[in-house]
């Protein structure tokens, strides 16, 4: 045997080198399981559903983020663990519900490719909900068009190669959603509905099939690659849901939910317990939305509140240029119909009454005698005649675990054109019709949010988004926010991935040596 010695330990040495190596190359197409260990990135370009200049009133951003609110507070959906890789999600849109006087609001869309072959569909990015579900090809009272300038797709079941249904009996319908025999279908189908506080719905049943993606493996390789989902194939919808003029092919839900695509993925190591956005809330928009975690210096953490299916956090007191306002706390406390929820799709801020009028006598005291007040379609608004940043004051959320969110007043006022030849700005935070705090894009924009959910825990801080941010799971990469992210493996996750290499050299040849 010891003839055999040397040439053992060579190959010890040539195993554990190209175990060195993998670091740098990846098959060109690897398997759904095996992209947890590549560090691959997946890219669904996100779009806006409304162009920045498309006039709107305040009543109907008041309505849509109404919608909103009702997804959050009464969609469906079950809950789940996860692990894994790097999702990127270019982001499109503007967080400024007013763009040269002219409002808007912030829907935004991705497009997604489920079956064999194929289908494109454009599905609105919801992180207040679970469920991934597509418009069914027997689905009534559908739109068959959009005033969005995009072409509505209907998913065929019959005509891909790789669909599957999901029975009554099947343990995702059985354990997960507690289905009742009143939601299984004549045939034996796994059957859904969800009715939203506003009147509309969607109801139809779970599928399965191949949701389709393309997973950057390094600085320039590109791989075609697929899992297989669970989904839902809407056949009914009513409400504002009908509607052609913001009609898109379904909904894609971000939420902690078991059948959420994060959850999906998470569970077989294709992404990781951690997201993470950049929203740019300044000239022509855009940022960025990543499964994975924002590496970016002075970041504090929130803990999340526990066994709530929403990103709700213990938002503690607010405070006006350092002074704290008198609010009781227990205004903000978690319950079943109150709390405060961290949200992306909704545009505005909302604030419990308790907390709101306080809010605003605080905002409108110290600057009475730099501005002039006027109240414009029943907001309060101000006569501005030089930068807000020099009259305004600073803001700041403080929440549980002593980190604060410090609020520029472009953050909380959004500009609303001129009156009398003044610039004019209003007060971008809502008194919440219901009894929960919402934090929308106006508050979230210009700031890293990382959802860390394997350690229940949200942090934050003020970023430029129109700049390269670093994101590592496994491998750290280098995501540019203007058109197709530039991804590069880092040098730090290199050296790392050689070092462990030769530490497994190291010991299989010393393993050989005593053999």
């Amino acid at each position: 045997m010891r003839i055999f010695r040397p040439m053992m330990l060579l190959l010890a040495v040539a195993v554990a080198l190209s175990l060195a190596l993998t670091g740098f190359a990846s098959p060109p197409v690897p398997s759904s399981l095996a992209q947890y260990a590549a560090g691959t990135v997946k890219i669904l370009p996100l779009e806006r559903a409304f162009p920045l200049d498309e006039p709107l009133e305040l009543s109907e951003l008041r309505a849509r983020d109404r919608v909103r609110h009702a997804r959050i507070l009464l969609g469906g959906g079950g809950r789940q663990s996860s692990v894994g890789g790097v999702v990127d999600f270019p982001v499109q849109g503007s967080s400024d519900p007013y763009l040269v006087g002219s409002k808007t609001t912030m829907l935004y869309f991705t497009k997604v490719k489920l079956g064999s072959p194929p289908t494109e569909f454009n599905v609105q990015i919801d992180t207040g909900s679970d469920i991934l579900w597509v418009t069914c090809s027997s689905c009534t009272n559908c739109p068959h068009s959009s005033g969005l300038g995009i072409d509505l797709h209907f998913f065929d079941a019959p005509g891909s190669m790789t669909a599957g249904s999901v029975t009554c009996s099947d343990p995702i319908c059985s354990s997960v959603f507690q289905t009742t025999a009143a939601q299984c279908s004549e045939n034996n189908q796994c059957g859904y509905s969800f009715r939203y506080g506003d009147g509309s719905g969607t109801s139809g049943y779970y599928m399965t099939d191949t949701f389709h993606f393309d997973a950057i493996l390094g600085e320039s390789l590109v791989a075609n690659s697929s899992a297989p989902i669970v989904f839902g194939c809407s056949t009914y919808q009513s409400g504002d849901l009908t509607k052609s003029d913001k009609a898109v092919d379904g909904i894609f839900g971000f939420g902690k939910g078991k059948l959420s695509v994060v959850s999906q993925l998470s569970s077989r190591g294709i992404t990781p317990p951690v997201f993470s956005h950049c929203l740019k809330g300044d000239g022509s928009g855009g940022g960025v939305f990543v499964l994975g975690e924002i590496l970016v210096p002075g970041i504090v953490y929130s803990p999340l509140v526990l066994s709530q299916p929403h990103y709700n956090l213990n938002l503690l007191s607010i405070g006006v240029n350092g002074q704290m306002l008198p609010i009781d706390a227990a205004v903000f406390e978690t319950s079943n119909t109150r709390g405060t929820i961290v949200d992306t799709g909704t545009t505005l801020t909302y604030l419990v009454k308790e907390a709101y009028d306080p809010f605003l006598n605080a905002i409108s005291d110290s600057v009475s005698q730099l501005v002039t007040p006027i109240i414009s379609h029943g907001e309060q608004c101000y006569l501005v005649s030089t930068s807000i940043s020099d009259m305004f004051p600073t803001v700041s959320f403080n929440f549980a675990g002593g980190a604060s969110m410090m609020l520029r007043p472009q953050d909380y006022l959004f500009h609303y054109g001129f009156y009398d030849g003044a610039s004019m700005w209003c007060i971008g935070f809502e008194k919440a019709p219901e009894e929960q705090t919402i934090l929308g894009d106006l508050v979230l924009k210009d700031k890293v949010f990382v959802y860390d959910l394997a350690r229940q825990r949200i942090g934050w801080t003020n970023y430029d988004c129109s700049m390269s941010v670093n994101v590592s799971v496994t491998s750290g990469k280098d995501i540019v926010n203007s058109g197709q992210p530039c991804l590069n493996i880092s040098t730090r996750d290199i050296l790392l991935r050689f070092f462990f290499s030769m530490l497994l050299a190291l010991f299989l040849c010393i393993f050989f040596s005593l053999t």
